[in-house]
């Protein structure tokens, strides 16, 4: 990464329904002794519940916490709020080391990603690090069944904390899981118990920096991280203690539940073994998102470009797409496309059949 895009303030966008445990999750962040400090940005100071002792002086729309974190409330555009917190950071002494915008009450947290990459002054000065979405383990079941935002929230997510485990048995949360991630297949899940995830679980994750985009397992639903038979590039270490253990085994014991609904949203991914042609490809995700990119959440991909040492790194936000080329296959390296869409009534055979004829 360049010394201007580190000196850029990293964005995380927290997500979850009412009730799964935000709040929870901010005041510790708000009042942690982390030793960094956060700017909070909140769609309604009230809603989230602060505790008003541990705000020292507030002006107008911007509460101080005494760690030194700021939080204040989207009354207005997300880009004005943001803006204006920006123009609080002075050269050499930042007044905060990231932004966290909290989305209660805005159902699909697409558009909100997307302002991080269409306005100029946001984008020159701030970096897009994650969305991070909190689901309560005890209700989400009927959440996804009921609300279409739920299912926007988990599906657009790079990393789902599967909150309150405490309170279901381990067999529910294995039917939890295996829906979560037919949803999503891209996001690992964290459990927690009242918001209690290690905090570098939810911020600093770089889930739309390209160049940390390394391993796409395009055979997510068999076998799951953490299970015996899953190969994991070394990159990917800092996966490893999500309790991410799939049991995708088991789901059949669970049948009933985990199968009976058809989410209208679902992961789909696609791999080819030979290599692409790269116009070709372009020209066919261009196509793709062109016509489809309303229904396309989030997609992200490592191909294997016919006459190219490096591999092409893509990702896109509904329409929004960047790619780019980046490491180098190694000498002894299994070279091989691979990518994952995740999108509401996608038409899985023609996205296979439109990805394989891009074969050089």
């Amino acid at each position: 990464m360049t010394d201007t895009a580190s000196a850029k303030i990293p964005v995380t966008v927290l997500t979850g329904y009412l009730g799964a445990g935000k709040t929870t999750l901010l005041n510790r962040i708000l009042t942690g002794d982390h030793g960094k400090r956060y700017a909070v940005i909140v769609n309604e100071f009230g809603e989230i519940g602060i505790d008003n002792d541990l705000v020292v002086g507030a002006d107008e729309d911007v509460f101080e916490m005494n760690n030194g974190c700021v939080c204040c409330t989207v009354r207005g555009d997300l880009i004005r709020v943001v803006a204006g917190l920006m123009k609080r950071q002075r050269p050499g002494k930042p007044a905060f080391d990231a932004i966290i915008v909290e989305t209660t009450g805005l159902a699909d947290p697409g558009p909100v990603a997307q302002t991080f990459f269409v306005d100029e002054d946001v984008k020159a000065k701030t970096q897009l690090d994650s969305v991070t979405a909190l689901v309560d383990a005890k209700h989400v079941m009927a959440r996804l069944d009921d609300s279409k935002e739920a299912r926007e929230q988990v599906a657009f997510a790079d990393r789902i904390i599967l909150n309150k485990v405490d309170l279901v048995t381990e067999a529910e949360l294995v039917a939890v899981e295996s829906r979560l991630r037919r949803l999503n297949p891209l996001a690992p899940i964290t459990r927690a118990t009242r918001a209690d995830v290690p905090l570098d679980q939810v911020l600093g994750l770089g889930g739309f920096d390209l160049g940390r985009i390394l391993d796409i397992n395009p055979e997510f639903a068999n076998p799951a991280h953490g299970e015996a038979g899953h190969v994991h590039d070394e990159h990917c270490g800092h996966d490893h203690h999500d309790h991410d253990h799939g049991h995708e085994g088991h789901d059949h014991a669970h049948g009933a539940r985990g199968h009976a609904h058809e989410d209208d949203i679902k992961g789909i991914s696609l791999s080819l073994e030979r290599p692409m042609d790269g116009t070709k490809f372009t020209a066919w995700l261009d196509r793709l998102l062109g016509e489809q990119g309303q229904n396309i959440l989030r997609a992200k991909g490592i191909i294997d470009v016919h006459g190219e040492d490096r591999r092409l790194v893509f990702q896109a936000v509904h329409m929004i797409l960047e790619g780019d080329l980046q490491k180098p296959w190694g000498a002894n390296e299994h070279r091989w496309s691979r990518a994952v869409f995740i999108g509401r009534d996608l038409n899985e055979a023609a996205l296979k059949a439109g990805f394989e004829a891009c074969a050089a």
